[in-house]
């Protein structure tokens, strides 16, 4: 957490708050006093030239600053008592001092030095400065500024002064007081008349109070502020850190290539267009990296495809080898023995040929089986789908083995319709057959019964033959191996009679493109094979489905 959001958040807003609160407590501690002084130094400036200017319009019109005063005076008192006398207000000792009225104090000079005295708190005092007759005091201690605007006109006192501003006809000074310990911004000089001397005085140490109890305030109120801003902030950036939280969380489960998870997009912030645009990554990512998966099952597919085909190219090739190897050394042994000799006599000889030709036959028989199965298996032979009688082929295979089933003593039943109409290549079906049939000749044993039968399935529309001889059942763990080429169980007695093991081989490759089944099972006293085949619609249900068409 030491590096997280919150807490960085937290530290730049306390650090902001505790510099703004320093910077404003050094502002008002060093410069409020200057700023309060620059504008008593204005308000002097302009009382000085407020009442400047009412003295000359008096003096231009022939009366002197003494003369005004008193006449304002006495005009203040008038107004007074006759304002009392329509307010019938006489004897109320609060109103014993008479006072001029807003409008008057605009227009008088008592008026615009009193103004300047209630509003800013300005002592005034007015002087003759040929007879040292004090002409206006506006408050009590009038005699001690009289005296001391006497001595600054002297040049007394200066070291305690601070000069503000030098006018043409005064001063504003600042002004230390030792009497009182205080500091006071004074303004000093002749009017225009160049006759009436003035001082106006004006006290400081309230600012200062001003300023101390402000600094202290600041404080206190910065601290309370502080303390519960921070409090606000923390709950804040907790609103806004709680879903970078958990985006940061789902972003994770992400990571770990788990996209089930979502963000929540419906906030309209920053906050929301990231989590829909991770929804979007998540997306995208799930369906590439399922793409990438797809395409890497494939891949592994055709890899063990590939390996699979490349054992089976192998295999094929040793079963071959061995296949042939057997008969290329009969036949090379016997032709040998005849180009050497050995058979004298015509007999002899007979049977070697015969040898040759029996295994070149078998040799033959095999390369074509071969090349059956690697027609069908790879397209190059698709089957004629038409419709044939089943029935009819099975009694004509029956009727030309006959001579084989005498010679290995076989008894056969056939139970099979009159009529079977099927769909299928007749001449591929009628070698699936054959292959069943030869395969139970050769494998009888016991009661050396064959049983051949045919049902129909009608509702999967489906013929069903099967093949069954008495005889050894077939080992269970070899009855999914007997449709792989060169596969067999007794490979003695399959050699004894010439099999290859790949008559089942093509059975197989025949009904897959057929797209029907094939199988094998064992029973209580043999072995039946079996296989399906599309019923053919026959005119018979033609016309049934023809009247009840017609009935709808």
């Amino acid at each position: 957490m030491r590096h997280s959001i919150r807490r960085r958040i937290m530290v730049i807003f306390i650090g902001l708050m505790a510099s703004m609160l320093l910077a404003v407590w050094a502002i008002n501690n060093f410069w409020l006093e200057r700023y309060y002084v620059s504008q008593k130094q204005e308000v002097m400036e302009q009382a000085y030239l407020d009442i400047n200017c009412v003295v000359m319009e008096q003096v231009q019109a022939g009366k002197s600053v003494s003369d005004i005063i008193t006449e304002e005076q006495h005009q203040e008192w008038e107004n007074w008592v006759e304002d009392r006398k329509q307010s019938g207000s006489w004897g109320n000792d609060s109103e014993s001092l008479p006072k001029a009225s807003p409008e008057s104090r605009k227009k008088t000079l008592l008026g615009t030095i009193r103004t300047y005295g209630d509003h800013n708190n300005i002592t005034t005092v007015l002087i003759d400065s040929y007879t040292g007759t004090i002409l206006l005091r506006s408050d009590w201690e009038t005699d001690f500024l009289a005296r001391k605007v006497q001595q600054y006109v002297l040049g007394m006192d200066a070291d305690r002064s601070k000069v503000l501003k030098q006018g043409e006809n005064y001063v504003i000074e600042m002004n230390y007081d030792s009497r009182t310990n205080a500091t006071y911004v004074e303004s000093w000089g002749y009017f225009s008349d160049n006759k009436t001397l003035f001082i106006m005085s004006m006290p400081l140490d309230s600012i200062r109070e001003s300023v101390g109890l402000s600094n202290r305030f600041i404080t206190y109120a910065g601290l309370i502020v502080l303390v519960a801003g921070s409090v606000l902030m923390y709950f804040a950036t907790n609103q806004v850190t709680r879903p970078i939280l958990k985006l940061a969380s789902l972003s994770e489960q992400m990571s770990e290539l788990n996209f089930d998870v979502s963000c929540d997009d419906s906030r309209l912030d920053e906050i929301g267009v990231l989590g829909r645009s991770m929804n979007t990554l998540s997306d995208k990512l799930k369906e590439t990296i399922g793409a990438l998966q797809e395409a890497n099952q494939q891949l592994q597919h055709d890899i063990d495809e590939k390996i699979q085909i490349d054992e089976m190219r192998k295999e094929f090739i040793a079963n071959v080898s061995h296949e042939l190897k057997t008969p290329i050394a009969l036949i090379q042994g016997y032709a040998e023995g005849l180009t050497e000799g050995m058979c004298e006599d015509e007999e002899s000889r007979s049977y070697y040929c015969e040898v040759i030709m029996d295994e070149a036959n078998k040799m033959n028989k095999m390369v074509k089986q071969l090349l059956t199965l690697t027609a069908l298996e790879f397209g190059r032979d698709m089957p004629v789908i038409e419709p044939f009688d089943g029935a009819e082929l099975i009694r004509d295979l029956v009727n030309s083995s006959s001579i084989l089933l005498q010679q290995n003593e076989a008894q056969v039943e056939v139970s099979v319709p009159e009529h079977l109409e099927v769909l299928g290549d007749e001449f591929k079906i009628e070698e699936v057959v054959t292959n069943y049939l030869t395969n139970a000749i050769h494998h009888l044993d016991g009661e050396r019964l064959i049983r051949i039968r045919a049902e129909v399935r009608k509702e999967t529309g489906q013929a069903v033959i099967r093949v069954f001889n008495t005889g050894n059942p077939i080992p269970e763990e070899d009855l999914p191996n007997l449709w792989t080429k060169f596969y067999k169980v007794d490979k003695a007695r399959t050699r004894s009679y010439g099999g290859s093991g790949i008559g089942l081989s093509i059975v197989k490759a025949i009904m897959d493109a057929h797209h029907q089944d094939c199988g094998v099972v064992n029973k209580e006293n043999g072995v039946e094979f079996w296989f399906t085949l599309a019923m053919a619609q026959t005119k018979e249900d033609d016309s049934r489905e023809m009247i009840q068409k017609g009935s709808l």
